[in-house]
């Protein structure tokens, strides 16, 4: 059976997806954060007021950011490095920033070829490396939301056991902030080894992660 989702089946899949669990990250964070402060003697809060603060801010920029970080050093690490056998690697021999032939631009734009990759110049070299960029902004963006929302949780935390709070210096190079940052991204770098460590020996019928089903252990750079 064909999906009936249309050319942007991928995209819409994995929006509604998201949608679904950070609403349910906030339904159930709500839940768990009003049983705490019932617990403690203090007053429930409203949804609204939970997902404004500084609690579930942390809790998603925390994942947002190592999320970003994945994708952030995947992208820049296979433009310099190859792993024989992996689909998810340029195959051995390739790596780099490729001919303009093999990019398609300079002499060899098309007629559908993005605007910005026709233009040349300062455009041209933004553009080819837009992907890596945004990532990256991404990523400071979701870190610097961490460490201000894990800021001002933290300081709640010293104020009520009557302990100074900290300045935002003090807080990112805590082992309070190192020790939430590092969890996520271990788990992130473990995800993306994996992948490109089983894909060389495992496949998946159909799947672009995945080398053809027939195609030998030792093929890179290929996807089903």
């Amino acid at each position: 059976m064909k999906p009936k989702l249309g050319p942007h089946g991928l995209s819409i899949f994995f929006s509604v997806i998201f949608l679904l669990t950070l609403v349910g990250q906030a339904v159930s964070g709500v839940a768990l954060y009003n049983q705490q402060q019932l617990g403690s003697g203090l007053s429930p809060v409203s949804f609204l007021q939970y997902i404004t603060s500084s609690d579930f801010v942390v809790d998603v920029a925390e994942n947002w950011q190592s999320e970003y970080l994945q994708f952030f050093l995947l992208i820049g690490a296979t433009i310099w490095l190859v792993q024989k056998g992996s689909p998810e690697s340029s195959a051995i021999g390739t790596q780099g920033f490729e001919s303009d032939e093999e990019q398609m631009v300079g002499a060899y734009i098309k007629p559908d070829s993005p605007t910005w990759a026709k233009a040349g110049g300062w455009r041209l070299a933004v553009f080819s490396n837009s992907l890596l960029i945004v990532m990256g902004l991404i990523f400071l963006l979701s870190w610097s939301a961490q460490s201000v929302a894990g800021l001002v949780q933290f300081n709640e935390e010293q104020l009520r056991n009557l302990e100074d709070p900290v300045s935002w210096l003090g807080y990112v190079s805590s082992p309070e902030f190192w020790n939430r940052t590092l969890q996520n991204w271990q788990s992130e770098f473990l995800a993306v080894g994996s992948m490109v460590t089983l894909s060389i020996f495992l496949r998946q019928r159909g799947s672009s992660e995945s080398k053809p089903v027939g195609a030998a252990h030792a093929a890179t750079g290929v996807s089903g």
